[in-house]
């Protein structure tokens, strides 16, 4: 399984979610799965602000996005004047039909600047499908799924990452990605990662025990 086609395609930026960000720092090796992935990577400056907020807590999120932004591994990018109509438009209303800052800056910059969005929040895919529905997105386990990736690791390595992504960092898996997810960790790590759905979980840890020879 790796992304879809389309972002087989080089050319557009993938544009990360703070989620995201956490997620691929717990794995302990983002820049080797970033360097494998040839489309240029960006990150907002207002998600930047989110994970500078994780600093009292002792997260290392920010620090890890100036070492990759140093390093020419990812572009920092502003929000262009283009961006502010969508962006507003993401952040005003109620509270079901809205999205935090950050998800609003990353989804409006793609709208604007033909970037693709990596958004693990379901709201957030959601609304975005819903108002940009031409607009393709994907996920952290998108990324972890992409075929350069898988190429630049062996497979237990690439578990590993996944494991400690979903203990150190509970990254959200959608419900099409589970069973993918689980036949790379296999089921008896899935059973104790309680950042997967519990009712979920236990339906695809049987399948997969009870198709085991």
């Amino acid at each position: 399984m790796g992304l879809p086609n389309y972002l087989f395609d080089p050319s557009p930026a993938l544009v990360l979610d703070a989620s995201v960000v956490i997620n691929l720092n717990a794995t302990g090796c983002v820049r080797r799965i970033l360097d494998a992935i040839p489309n240029p990577i960006v990150i907002l400056e207002v998600v930047l602000r989110e994970l500078e907020t994780g600093r009292v807590k002792g997260r290392t999120d920010a620090d890890t996005v100036g070492d990759l932004v140093k390093s020419g591994c990812v572009q920092l990018a502003a929000l262009s004047p283009e961006c502010e109509s969508n962006f507003l438009a993401l952040v005003a209303g109620s509270g079901a039909t809205t999205l935090d800052d950050g998800e609003a800056a990353t989804i409006a910059w793609s709208v604007a600047h033909g970037g693709i969005p990596i958004i693990d929040e379901k709201k957030g895919s959601a609304i975005c499908r819903d108002r940009f529905p031409h607009l393709k997105l994907g996920t952290t386990i998108d990324i972890f799924a992409h075929e350069q990736v898988q190429s630049a690791f062996v497979k237990a390595d690439l578990a590993d990452s996944i494991f400690n992504a979903l203990t150190l960092a509970r990254m959200r898996v959608h419900d099409k990605d589970m069973a993918w997810v689980i036949g790379m960790i296999g089921p008896e790590r899935a059973s104790i990662c309680n950042s997967l759905p519990r009712s979920k979980r236990a339906k695809v840890v049987t399948e997969c025990l009870s198709s085991e020879p």
